[in-house]
């Protein structure tokens, strides 16, 4: 009788327990996301390794001045942001390969086929890119690449191509290696929200009388398109952040003018050229560019199809 009364007297509110539920998560987030803003004030400072940021003089907006009065760093923006700017568009347009292949893959009746698909293309998202690296290499490298090998054993070219040295296409082959990386790690949220339609749907697209093709159009599409938006508006306000670790592993001096993305050269800046206030003041800009993008691209969302993503 006493458990049954405390029992009682302890138990939550529904909007407690989710409260509780999600705390530990909040607090890994101001951990891991919040906390390091500090850092910010090292952009404020004429800050240098094994000096204290109380022993540094404080130079106010110095490092933020420099990125649009100095033409040698003004030169350079410009050339990062053309990167940047290129692969997040090539990032944007192939967001709908994802959800061609969640589609076709769902149309396939032989499960186990269609379970082994599944696991093959969601395998890369788990494989480093020093490993995906080692890969491109074995294939491309001049000396001993299994391609260069090829050709030259056909009689197609008369001596290696230096493909990974080549600052043509990057563009294209980093956004391949990406999109080959992450299809199918994306492919599985679409196909959780094929899962999630009524099966009535169905059914009543087939009394109808409608094939599998036009099912497809006016059930399947339809019913992907809220979550390809959220997707998609996410991957707008990332527009500045293409990541750092393919093209830190791919880049070399023969390429590094053309695959150098935003991320990529605030760790050049950062870290190998010891300029950590300026890398601090371009991340502080890109981090509000950033904000500014999802809640641009959020309005717009509302503006056109009326729902928003918060």
């Amino acid at each position: 009788m006493n458990k049954s009364k405390l029992s009682s007297r302890i138990k939550l509110k529904p909007g407690k327990q989710l409260f509780l539920l999600t705390l530990p998560f909040l607090i890994l987030v101001f951990l891991f996301s919040y906390l390091p803003l500090a850092g910010w004030s090292y952009a404020f400072f004429e800050y240098r390794p094994g000096i204290s940021l109380a022993d540094s003089e404080f130079v106010g907006l110095k490092y933020f001045l420099i990125l649009v009065q100095d033409s040698h760093a003004i030169s350079e923006m410009i050339r990062v942001m053309t990167n940047t700017f290129a692969m997040s568009f090539l990032t944007i347009i192939g967001s709908i390969f994802p959800v061609m292949f969640a589609v076709l893959l769902n149309e396939v009746r032989l499960k186990m086929y269609r379970r082994t698909v599944q696991t093959l293309m969601t395998l890369p998202h788990f494989i480093s890119w020093v490993l995906i690296f080692s890969v491109v290499w074995s294939m491309f490298s001049v000396g001993d690449g299994f391609v260069n090998r090829l050709l030259l054993q056909m009689g197609a070219i008369d001596r290696g191509i230096n493909f990974m040295g080549s600052s043509n296409n990057v563009w294209i082959t980093q956004w391949l290696y990406a999109m080959w990386k992450s299809l199918g790690w994306s492919m599985i949220i679409y196909l959780a929200a094929i899962a999630g339609i009524d099966q009535e749907l169905y059914e009543a697209a087939r009394i109808d009388g409608a094939g599998r093709f036009k099912t497809i159009i006016h059930i399947v599409v339809p019913a992907l398109m809220p979550t390809f938006f959220v997707l998609l508006l996410l991957t707008i306000a990332n527009f500045l952040n293409n990541g750092m670790e393919q093209y830190l592993i791919f880049s070399n001096p023969m390429n590094k003018a053309s695959i150098e993305v935003l991320d990529l050269y605030v760790y050049n800046q950062g870290l190998l050229n010891a300029r950590i206030p300026f890398a601090t003041a371009i991340g502080v800009l890109k981090s509000v560019v950033s904000v500014v993008l999802l809640f641009t691209a959020n309005l717009a969302s509302k503006l056109v199809r009326g729902e928003s993503i918060f």
